[in-house]
């Protein structure tokens, strides 16, 4: 598809307006990505020559995630390198608006409330999600993310693809005074097993955005599950809020795994340890039965961390603290570095 596709979308009362501009890399098919990945949802796919991943493309009434928990950008189900898989379908059921049905380092903005201007929303009001859009607060209860929202805008989406990158530009002006204009670029460097993700927002609203921002990540290497060989190393000596025990345990620098994850079981905890140096975002996430990994590497400070590991998957979560006044623009990039011994 090379030509340039304008969709009006309307679903529920919803209006928002997509533009695609997709290259000859969204004709394609990525090997590796299971039946299920490959159904009609709107894709592209990306490749470098040693990496090639596929991403999954907002849509309000086709896409593969359409709930409200998180960024619709930049979801990959799935990433090959060297024969081997970072990420993959982690979860038993499939919904397109689960909170948490979604792959691949995806990212969710939450504030103090939850949203921005959730708290003085009443029932029936209104409030925003970066990434998603405007949102109608359906129960008069505290934020709920795993709740799905109701989407009343979803602002403009337009999407530019090519051989070794998609970007995204989500344009949002909402009725409360929040507006915004949100780009991410997921690009592939041209010589390096190396997968970045580019972000800037602008406030063109007339209220400051305060969020925080975290990836999820959602590994999967080969589908490996939770247990002993799977290692997740820091640049700081992480604190465990709450014991990882007797699961897993921190080792040094080192969260380790002492027994394999059933069904069920899950491993979590705040994190302290860290200080305000960008460099202490630099987490490694390894099989060492198998030497197969990923490096994770931010351009920020850490302003709170989570990890979250069921038996399928291991998601270290590094927050950052955007504060952004109207007219004022932030930036911040994530990298992964994948390996393979």
């Amino acid at each position: 598809m090379r030509a340039i596709l304008l969709a009006f979308l309307t679903c529920a009362g919803l209006t928002a307006s997509l533009t695609l501009v997709l290259g000859a890399a969204a004709e394609t098919t990525a090997a590796g990505c299971n039946p299920a990945m490959q159904a009609d949802y709107p894709k592209a796919e990306i490749s470098n020559g040693a990496v090639q991943a596929v991403l999954y493309l907002p849509d309000a009434q086709k896409g593969y995630y359409r709930a409200s928990r998180f960024d619709w950008s930049g979801v990959i189900p799935c990433l090959a390198y060297k024969g081997h898989s970072y990420f993959g379908v982690w979860f038993d059921h499939y919904d397109p608006m689960v909170a948490d049905a979604i792959t691949g380092p995806v990212e969710e903005f939450r504030s103090e409330d939850g949203a921005l201007d959730y708290d003085h929303a009443k029932q029936g009001g209104l409030f925003v999600k970066p990434g998603v859009g405007v949102l109608r607060k359906t129960i008069d209860s505290p934020y709920k993310f795993m709740y799905t929202y109701p989407l009343v805008d979803g602002g403009k989406w337009t999407i530019h693809s090519s051989r070794r990158q998609v970007s995204f530009r989500q344009q949002l002006k909402s009725p409360i005074g929040i507006a915004y204009d949100y780009r991410k670029t997921v690009s592939l460097d041209p010589r390096e097993p190396v997968l970045t993700l580019h972000h800037t927002l602008k406030n063109t609203g007339s209220k400051t955005i305060d969020t925080q921002v975290y990836d999820h990540d959602f590994f999967m290497l080969d589908g490996a599950p939770s247990g002993p060989g799977i290692v997740v190393r820091f640049a700081f000596t992480p604190k465990a809020e709450k014991s990882l025990e007797p699961q897993a345990a921190i080792d040094g620098k080192q969260i380790v795994y002492n027994q394999e994850l059933q069904e069920g079981q899950y491993v979590e905890s705040y994190l302290t340890g860290y200080s305000d140096n960008p460099s202490d975002y630099d987490i490694v996430t390894e099989n060492t039965k198998t030497g197969v990994g990923v490096e994770q590497t931010g351009d920020n400070p850490i302003s709170r961390f989570n990890y979250w590991s069921p038996r399928t998957t291991q998601c270290p979560e590094a927050y950052h603290h955007l504060v952004i006044a109207p007219g004022q623009t932030a930036h911040w990039d994530i990298h992964y570095r994948f390996f393979a011994k």
